[in-house]
């Protein structure tokens, strides 16, 4: 195991492995290595900015409906003229806001200047508003109570707004969780320039994570002593060392600074980075240059050529959160009832608690304990799936052969659901120990981790497409991860909608059982 002192350098607080994970990895030698600390989550300058716009437009509105209910006797309102202007307002503070660069993410901590940005946005959108509609013809004279009512409503919320928002930068900039945690990959040339470029900015939202070599401990290098630094900065590892670190210091980019004539290299670097929910940007050489057209990004104001994405990130990653919450909610208060009468049934069954408690892979390879209804009597139950159930197991009970069967056993994972370890949709979570004939999930599926970059789901498009149940063969969990990497590729709240439809109408009645 190698040595973590070169990590003292960087500046990113971790966790110590809480002691309920310390336990597991005890009890379990295959995951000794795996560090379960969960680093808190830096803060995404896209979702601040879309989430501040959206607030300015519910402030407008707000602010707009709230003047005219306190100043203007209800019976003498003309609700299309108020109403197209409220709206009119909120939609033009917003673009006006925007043209005079109040979303400009690395201006939001200057509150004076954004305050003044603010005030002076408010006053051209009300005055423009009020023009049009003077024009129009919809109001008789500017000087409406209502008007100055929602302009003294609307600068206080906007400031207010700006003012909270402040306090937070400063908060989140204090905890180090304001900007990207970035790692480099690579100690030659362009790692050099690259970081050359980052150091110089100072103002950079960007914190170096670490610096790993992909020929550190390469037996080709034999005899040649590894570089400890680059630039000031302490070597971390390989490649392997990163996607630990990934998972450990929740890295979000990893900035991939090789060659592209080191073909082999970059592929089997990128083979491994695939693993992990990261992005991957690749920093182009004198040769990258040359390439045509390309999706690129902008770290610490340098130009980085995209490789690879997280599977959810920014808007994608809060409607599908969105989605799982209120979809979750709204099908347990459904299901209550139902829950309820299986929980009786179990108890009458067979003695024993009504749920059963395992530990599955999560999201990112984390450990998380996953609910179901208890189908097996409890003196033989296998915590680890050391045995894969098959039809007619004499470990199942009466009333669990028939929850299994109609997949009702599965209901209690929209409690895990509500705690964010899992989604409604996604590749399914699997045990620890499940094999697919004697090999492991893990040995018997080159890259398999990849199905770790989401979620977990109640569902998913494996499922709905019959590659459930039972794994005889290697075959039948190739097909599996097949159809998760498929469904993270091509994510979209319209496929959700469908898995979902079509586990309710066949996932519960066997149509898709084994």
């Amino acid at each position: 195991m190698r040595s973590r002192s070169s990590l003292s350098a960087v500046s990113i607080a971790v966790s110590e492995v809480p002691p309920s994970d310390a336990a597991e990895l005890s009890a379990a030698p295959a995951l000794s290595n795996r560090l379960l600390s969960r680093p808190r989550k830096t803060v995404s300058a896209a979702i601040v900015t879309r989430l501040l716009m959206a607030s300015d437009g519910v402030i407008v509105l707000l602010a707009g409906v709230a003047a005219v209910q306190a100043t203007t006797a209800s019976d003498a309102l003309d609700w299309n003229v108020i109403g197209f202007m409220v709206v009119l307002g909120a939609v033009l503070a917003i673009n006006c806001l925007h043209l005079l660069g109040a979303y400009r993410f690395t201006k939001l901590d200057r509150l004076i200047g954004t305050m003044a940005t603010v005030g002076l946005g408010w006053v051209l959108t009300l005055g423009t508003v009020t023009l049009i509609a003077v024009v129009a013809g919809a109001l008789t004279t500017p000087k409406q109570p209502w008007l100055m009512v929602w302009f003294a409503a609307g600068l206080s919320l906007l400031l207010a707004s700006r003012l909270v928002l402040n306090l937070l930068l400063v908060r989140w900039k204090r905890e180090g969780r304001l900007g990207e945690r970035v790692a480099v990959l690579g100690t030659g040339p362009i790692a050099r320039r690259l970081l050359m470029q980052l150091n110089g900015r100072s103002g950079a939202a960007v914190h170096i994570a670490g610096i790993y070599d992909d020929q550190r401990d390469d037996p080709a290098a034999d005899g040649i002593a590894p570089a400890m630094r680059c630039l000031g900065h302490p070597i971390a590892g390989n490649v392997d060392d990163l996607v630990d670190d990934i998972r450990r210091l929740g890295i979000t980019t990893v900035i991939v600074a090789l060659p592209l004539s080191a073909d082999l290299r970059l592929a089997a670097a990128l083979n491994k980075l695939s693993l992990v929910p990261v992005d991957v940007r690749l920093c182009p050489d004198d040769f990258g240059l040359q390439l045509g057209a390309v999706d690129v990004s902008h770290v610490g104001g340098m130009t980085l050529i995209n490789v690879m994405d997280r599977p959810l990130r920014d808007w994608r990653w809060v409607a599908k959160e969105i989605e799982d919450r209120v979809l979750a909610a709204a099908i347990l208060a459904l299901i209550s009832p139902l829950m309820l009468v299986v929980a009786a049934l179990i108890k009458l069954d067979s003695p024993g608690p009504v749920f059963f408690r395992q530990k599955r892979y999560g999201f990112n390879n984390r450990l998380i304990e996953v609910f179901k209804f208890r189908t097996m009597y409890v003196a033989v139950q296998d915590a680890n799936a050391e045995q894969l159930t098959r039809r007619n197991d004499p470990r199942v009970t009466r009333i669990g052969a028939f929850l299994r069967r109609t997949s009702i056993d599965e209901l209690p994972q929209f409690f895990n659901v509500l705690r964010g370890e899992m989604s409604i949709v996604g590749p399914r979570p699997h045990a620890l120990a499940a094999k697919a004939g004697r090999l492991l999930y893990q040995d018997a599926v080159r890259y398999y981790d990849s199905r770790h970059r989401m979620k977990p789901g109640i569902t998913g498009w494996a499922q709905i497409n019959g590659w459930r149940g039972e794994t005889d063969t290697v075959e039948q969990i190739r097909k599996r991860v097949e159809h998760d990497l498929y469904y993270i590729e091509n994510w979209s709240i319209g496929l959700d909608l469908k898995i979902i439809l079509r586990t309710a109408f066949g996932g519960f009645t066997g149509r898709y059982a084994y």
